[in-house]
């Protein structure tokens, strides 16, 4: 098989050719699913970086809504669940939200083929969490703007909006990706759409290749 990363950035550089910047994620599902390829970023367990957050910072879950960005397989989801939230959770792959029922034929979550571009009406302003990790970073940089305009939307006032991605240094060249590392800069786009900053993590990993992260929260401010 080859190498799952560098298939990635093969589709992503084929689809967006073609204008369609999202039509990767569908066929690189169906590779996998198919047995020629695999998903990098599916561990088959919660991200260990939500999972950190959370132990720090846990968030009232009892009664609200959260909804998960481009949700994947549903190991995040279904965390979200397990805390307490009714939890949307949407994926612009259809088969990776069938092979997400699969795996959770019991689920309690909501899951959703949807694009980010074109969500349902309803969800605006209708979530008291979000979740996004590591989508932004997969759109190339004419793209981010919109998605994270789009990602804000979603936030109700007093909601929040919890961002994990993938950090790009100053000094640092755009990447051949995806995954496109993100800056501060660009990040700032969410306050743009009318979030405020509760908290800002910036760090690096121990390990090597000692990748920059964000780990950000953002609030809606209450009308």
């Amino acid at each position: 098989m080859a190498d799952p990363r560098a298939r990635v950035r093969e589709l992503a550089a084929e689809y967006i050719r073609r204008g369609d910047p999202l039509g990767w994620f569908e066929a690189l599902y169906q590779e996998a699913e198919a047995g020629h390829s695999a998903i990098p970023w599916a561990d088959m367990e919660p991200n260990r970086r939500l999972m950190e957050f959370w132990g720090r910072h846990p968030q009232a879950t009892a009664g609200r809504r959260a909804l998960v960005i481009g949700c994947g397989l549903g190991d995040d989801s279904e965390q979200l669940a397990l805390w307490g939230f009714q939890t949307t959770a949407f994926d612009i792959s259809k088969t990776a939200i069938e092979k997400t029922k699969g795996r959770y034929p019991q689920t309690q979550v909501d899951y959703v083929v949807a694009d980010l571009f074109h969500p349902p009406n309803e969800w605006v302003h209708a979530f008291d969490f979000v979740l996004e990790i590591y989508t932004v970073q997969s759109f190339p940089a004419q793209a981010r703007p919109q998605a994270i305009r789009a990602i804000a939307e979603f936030v109700a006032p007093g909601g929040r909006l919890l961002v994990i991605a993938r950090g790009r240094w100053q000094d640092e060249a755009e990447a051949l990706g995806p995954p496109w590392p993100v800056s501060p800069e660009e990040l700032q786009e969410f306050q743009q759409a009318g979030l405020e900053a509760e908290s800002v993590e910036d760090y690096t990993e121990p390990d090597p290749p000692w990748v920059r992260r964000f780990r950000i929260l953002y609030r809606r401010p209450k009308a």
